[in-house]
């Protein structure tokens, strides 16, 4: 499997080093030292980790949606003409972007500071890795 740097996982998961660092010494994660003496944790061991904090979105009471990628977050803007609108959502640290119909932005009642869940549905998903390289340059450490 995978070893993963304490900085590197906290960035993974959205939490801080010293996080990583507490679940470590709680027994929540193992870590060991890498070839370079840096504190590491198992890739494995961490997606499992992943997955048992990942919380299910609070849906309002009485809907119900076949889709498992649901992202609760706020509206942020709306731009619409008479037939279609873009609306962005701040759904943590991801910006989520809907073309929907303008009608749709009224019958929601959409607006900057609204409320509203994102369901992404898509037919395809791109996996991408990263080398050293470019994930350090995308803000994760080498």
């Amino acid at each position: 499997m995978p070893e993963i740097r304490i900085r590197d996982a906290a960035q993974l998961l959205g939490v801080s080093d010293d996080t990583v660092r507490r679940w470590i010494d709680g027994g929540v994660l193992s870590g060991r030292k890498d070839e370079s003496g840096r504190l590491v944790v198992d890739g494995g061991e961490l997606a499992e980790l992943a997955v048992e904090q990942a919380r299910t979105p609070q849906t309002r009471m009485g809907s119900a949606s076949s889709a498992r990628n649901r992202f609760p977050g706020l509206v942020t803007r709306v731009v619409a003409d008479t037939v279609m609108a873009q609306v962005e959502m701040q759904c943590g640290p991801f910006t989520v972007v809907s073309l929907m119909s303008s009608e749709s932005v009224r019958e929601l009642g959409l607006q900057p500071g609204s409320v509203a869940w994102a369901s992404v549905k898509a037919t395809t998903v791109v996996v991408e890795t990263a080398t050293t390289a470019t994930f350090k340059e995308a803000g994760g450490a080498a």
